[in-house]
């Protein structure tokens, strides 16, 4: 499949009909294209070009293409949009934009979403201290990107209005591109989210000029960041406002393709000023394992107070939503569990951090604080019939309505056997606990006997196949249930296993405790003694019985799908990093998992 064709714009200012004039030639010569997405101010600088704008929004003449927009502020942009936020079609959570009218769709605040097979993120409006109802961005916006950060997988595309402070005035001199002024359109937020986030295009308007910097090196990524500065619609200077690209899909990539660099390419401007701008910093964390260019990215704290957006009275999103945090401690947000708990009730997340919520009745989520149970409603967390309510949340709890039952390979007494859902490879496996328990290695000995049967029973039915099989678990603080990963690998390549871990862990700044074992039991045993409840774990169990295990800090950078996408990296599936990415149907999953429990009835430890 051809990869899409995109064009990205710079400030429209309600110049539709010079636009689309522009759109049509270029269609008509390198086309036809995709999709457009337009940076900067969208609508009219003044009411004399009105009647323009409202031909389209109101249907009059037509817009070619489906057209993507961040810059909610100008002439008309209240009314228009508040529109729109009322339109029944509009509710919800609409990441992939509000609809405008045909062919017309608004990007509001911020979020992620996958167009023609490419990850677009975006960060709608201007930095602004006053509260706004369009045309600004909140922190709350800006929290929601920080987690897109620490998703797996790659932005292909970032759409910011403003450009980063980091290209004009913290970079070489290079990086100032003829006739834009220092200080006006640079956005310091957005020069910290785009070195967080790491997309291949970063596309940006308002400075009035078109740019295109020389591509760079990310910081912790193999890929490269393209930054295009584009020109408004009509300029005097006749600079470029419309460009076009072709790119292919990331998530389609193999490794080697994502990581070519040309040799223009140049290191990241967002290195060059941190020193200068956090010298008093740097000289305390002399001794860390992170360099100063690279320790910023994660330090929350000083980010937010830097901008004056702290407040320890609100949630953490990412925390509420997934159950953990990568910052930890450096959060500067609650990691409130209550809220999470209530979340996977399906509370609404801003009905809880602010106390209201703009969708209003509209929302999807509920509106109101959920009991455990009427027999238990003011019971304190941590009693029994608390556990047997959360377990009915629990996406691994046998007794759950959530549980995908079709995915289920056996079932012994303390465990059980499930495909993975979205797996990396065929027959990749989870061994769940029965039992709501947040790791396997605090569970009593018996449950270690019946786990030992399970992954004895697992290498004979990979060798079977002339693979070795690779254990690891994520043993979070946070986790609310375990499941221990087993990820098949041809027996040619496990002598690279070992290897793998170890640099993908040196790239992270932590070497591997590095244990050997004769058989799975003492191995188990000797991971049990290192293991710290009140500290994040990972571990992995190799094909040839070495254990390499890791206990994070609180503040520690760790990626929760760390041990797949090294696998992913081994096995040249980067494309399939993300669990997410790879999902089937229900009736493809059946067969998948019907297809592996008649390989393993022979060597299946509860036949």
């Amino acid at each position: 499949m051809a990869p899409p064709k995109i064009l990205l714009c710079g400030d429209v200012l309600g110049h539709l009909k010079q636009l689309f004039k522009r759109v049509a030639s270029v269609n008509k010569s390198a086309g036809p294209f995709d999709a457009l997405f337009c940076v900067g101010q969208f609508f009219p600088d003044s009411a004399d070009q009105l009647d323009e704008f409202n031909d389209y929004i109101e249907g009059r003449a037509q817009i070619p293409l489906p057209t993507y927009f961040i810059g909610d502020y100008g002439v008309a942009a209240t009314k228009v949009l508040l529109a729109a936020t009322k339109d029944s079609g509009n509710q919800g959570f609409k990441l992939d934009g509000l609809k405008i009218c045909n062919n017309l769709y608004w990007l509001k605040g911020s979020g992620k979403f996958k167009l023609h097979g490419l990850s677009v993120a975006y960060l709608s409006g201007l930095q602004c201290s006053d509260s706004q109802q369009f045309g600004t961005y909140s922190q709350d916006d800006v929290d929601v990107l920080r987690a897109v950060a620490e998703e797996p997988g790659i932005i292909d595309l970032f759409l910011t209005n403003k450009w980063p402070s980091g290209i004009t005035n913290r970079a070489a001199a290079s990086d100032v591109p003829p006739g834009a002024s220092e200080p006006f359109g640079s956005d310091s937020t957005v020069a910290e989210l785009v070195a967080e986030i790491k997309p291949r295009y970063h596309i940006a308007g308002t400075k009035g000029v078109y740019y295109a910097r020389e591509p760079y090196s990310n910081v912790d990524a193999v890929h490269v960041t393209r930054f295009l500065g584009l020109a408004p619609v009509g300029n005097k200077d006749k600079q470029k406002f419309i460009h076009a690209i072709s790119p292919t899909p990331a998530s389609t990539m193999s490794t080697v393709e994502i990581s070519t660099k040309s040799p223009t390419t140049t290191l990241s401007p967002y290195t060059y000023g941190e020193k200068t701008d956090h010298a008093t910093e740097a000289g305390k964390r002399s001794s860390d394992s992170i360099s100063d260019s690279q320790y910023w990215r994660y330090d929350v704290n000083q980010k937010r107070q830097k901008h004056g957006a702290g407040d320890g009275n609100r949630l953490c999103f990412k925390f509420v939503s997934s159950g953990s945090c990568p910052r930890g401690e450096n959060c500067n947000f609650q990691h409130d569990v209550d809220a999470r708990e209530q979340s996977l009730r399906g509370v609404c997340f801003d009905f809880m951090n602010k106390g209201k919520c703009e969708r209003g009745p509209d929302c999807k989520f509920k509106h109101s604080l959920q009991a455990e149970g009427e027999s238990n409603s003011h019971q304190r967390r941590g009693s029994g019939n608390a556990n047997s309510n959360r377990s009915t949340e629990c996406w691994f709890c046998l007794s759950s309505p959530k549980v995908e039952s079709h995915l289920i390979i056996s079932i012994g007494e303390h465990y059980y056997c499930a495909l993975a859902k979205g797996p990396l490879v065929e027959d990749h496996v989870l061994l769940i606990p029965i039992g709501h328990s947040p790791n396997t290695l605090s569970l009593p000995s018996e449950c270690e006997i019946e786990l030992g049967k399970f992954q004895d029973a697992l290498k004979q039915y990979y060798k079977k196949q002339g693979k070795d099989v690779v254990f690891f678990e994520w043993a979070s603080k946070r986790t609310t249930h375990a499941n221990l990963q087993a990820v098949p690998v041809p027996s040619a390549k496990s002598a690279a296993v070992q290897n793998i871990f170890n640099l993908a862990a040196e790239k992270l700044s932590f070497k591997f405790e590095t244990m050997k074992s004769g058989n799975n039991s003492d191995g188990r045993k000797m991971l049990r003694t290192q293991f710290d409840r009140n500290f994040s774990f990972f571990y992995v169990q190799l094909p040839d019985g070495t254990i390499l295990s890791h206990s994070i800090e609180e503040n520690e950078r760790f990626l929760p799908q760390f041990g797949r996408e090294v696998i992913a990296g081994l096995l040249n599936k980067a494309d399939r990093a993300d669990w997410r990415n790879c999902t089937d149907s229900k009736e493809e999953e059946a067969k998948m998992a019907g297809d592996f429990k008649s390989g393993f009835e022979e060597f299946d430890p509860n036949k």
